[in-house]
């Protein structure tokens, strides 16, 4: 099924950039959206085979993976009103791109392979960045180089981490460097190997997890990227980079480092909602408040996974929900720029007047990504904030409390300005103000919806798919 889905995926991309028909073009991104979910539906119903000796159907590989189907339905849905309104330009490079991205994602999130895990992520930097230079703007281009140059640094490094399990497994006669393997001879490796080679990958994958210490490259990319690209960066791609880390986590669990990887993922998490609430406090543009947000969030993602116990739990849960609400906010405030023409939050304003259906997925979004009930989120944080309770971790509680309320600060001010106050800066208009369809914002509505109702239930299903995950 996996030779299956690439190869299929392919022959529709080929078909794009070859016949440049708009009409083709919609016909083989639908034939596309069928393949995406006919692979999902069979990866939930062969839960624990192998597919090519390099690929698992796990419980992680399935959850993310479906979460990536949904969001990537809506990114191509959102990318076609796009067109509709900026003309065909670049429309076939962009799609053909944005399958190449989803495909490179989704089977990363199956591999389970260290070095396939690699590749594929490599190969999502050369895909995303076609999509990250999509507008051709001096900014664009900017952004462009430094997302090459930072996760071609970021992958140097995870190779590094590589060669260094590579030495853990020598002499043990293995049939390649699998999660599997890695686990089984990790209680008897060299701790010192161990560390060196978690502390590359974690480093190596935090650019694409949008968590610090690398993740300034998300930022400028979320930013220049057209609206639906950066739903997808900041959640299909930043679950990813999670998936890559935390595979390499589970499996040196066994081995003596256990509790040094823990105060890796707290420092790093604590560090990351730190700059987070320091960008927030100052942020000035539309999708870079955003990818603020996404990196505090990743940030609490990694102190649930460093605290252990419910908070592995809670991590999970986390990412789903987060990237239900940020995807959301993507195609919103892309509908946004269509009416406003701004991209600076100062110049906004009077939105909820102007575009009432965009401007009540702004305010339920905005409650939703700061955790505040109904939001999903708000249990996934309150589970994390009880396990640091539970284990007495003081400093981290209060530490992580106080940055939150800066982030909550800043951000619903911004939102409130941008739903109900004059613009600070009005600017004048060189062009007629856009319009937006309510019915454009129905996937958002729908998204919102699944939010909230996990706030009050999370079905068998997925309480099972998490236990499996962490177990």
């Amino acid at each position: 099924m996996v030779l299956f889905y690439f190869i299929s995926a392919l022959l529709l991309i080929i078909g794009i950039l070859a016949w440049r028909r708009p009409g083709i073009t919609h016909a083989l991104l639908m034939a596309f959206g069928a393949v995406q979910v006919g692979f999902t539906v069979y990866a939930a119903l062969h839960v624990g085979m192998t597919d090519l000796h390099y690929f698992t159907y796990d419980s992680l590989g399935i959850l993310f993976l479906g979460v990536l189907t949904l969001i990537s339905l809506a990114v191509i849905f959102h990318g076609l009103i796009y067109f509709h309104h900026e003309g065909l330009d670049r429309y076939y490079f962009y799609h053909g791109a944005l399958i190449g991205l989803i495909v490179s994602i989704s089977l990363a999130y199956l591999a389970n392979d260290v070095t396939v895990v690699w590749i594929l992520v490599e190969a999502t930097t050369l895909t995303a960045s076609v999509l990250i230079y999509h507008e051709k703007t001096a900014h664009a281009l900017e952004a462009t180089w430094k997302y090459l140059f930072l996760c071609s640094a970021g992958i140097a490094f995870a190779y590094m981490g590589i060669l260094f399990l590579s030495l853990t497994t020598k002499g043990y006669n293995l049939d390649g460097l699998s999660f599997a393997n890695v686990s089984q001879v990790a209680a008897n490796a060299n701790p010192l190997y161990l560390k060196i080679a978690f502390l590359f990958v974690f480093i190596g994958y935090s650019t694409k997890m949008e968590l610090f210490p690398m993740h300034t490259v998300a930022i400028d990319a979320n930013s220049v990227a057209p609206a639906p690209i950066g739903a997808l960066l900041s959640t299909g791609l930043a679950n990813l980079g999670f998936v890559s880390i935390f595979r390499v986590y589970q499996s040196l669990e066994g081995s003596a480092i256990r509790e040094w990887m823990n105060h890796i993922f707290v420092l790093a998490g604590v560090l990351s909602v730190l700059v987070a609430a320091g960008y927030m406090l100052k942020a000035r543009h539309h999708k870079r408040m955003l990818a603020y947000s996404s990196l505090e969030v990743m940030g609490m993602v990694a102190i649930a996974i460093g605290i252990g116990g419910k908070g592995h739990y809670a991590a999970i849960l986390l990412l789903v929900v987060h990237a239900l609400v940020k995807s959301t906010l993507f195609f919103q405030f892309g509908q946004l720029y269509r009416i406003l023409r701004v991209l600076k939050i100062t110049e906004s304003g009077n939105y909820m007047k102007i575009n009432p259906s965009g401007g009540v997925v702004l305010l339920l979004g905005v409650i939703a990504i700061l955790a505040i009930p109904p939001s999903g989120l708000f249990i996934g944080e309150y589970l994390i904030f009880t396990e640091l309770v539970n284990t007495h971790q003081w400093w981290i509680l209060a530490i992580t409390m106080m940055l939150l309320c800066f982030v909550l600060y800043a951000m619903a001010t911004r939102f409130m300005h941008i739903l109900f106050s004059d613009p600070s800066e009005p600017t004048l208009k060189t062009t007629e103000p856009g319009t937006v369809k309510p019915w454009e914002t129905l996937l958002q509505y729908t998204f919102l919806l699944l939010s909230f109702v996990l706030c009050f239930y999370q079905p068998e299903w997925l309480g099972e798919l998490i236990v499996g995950i962490i177990k």
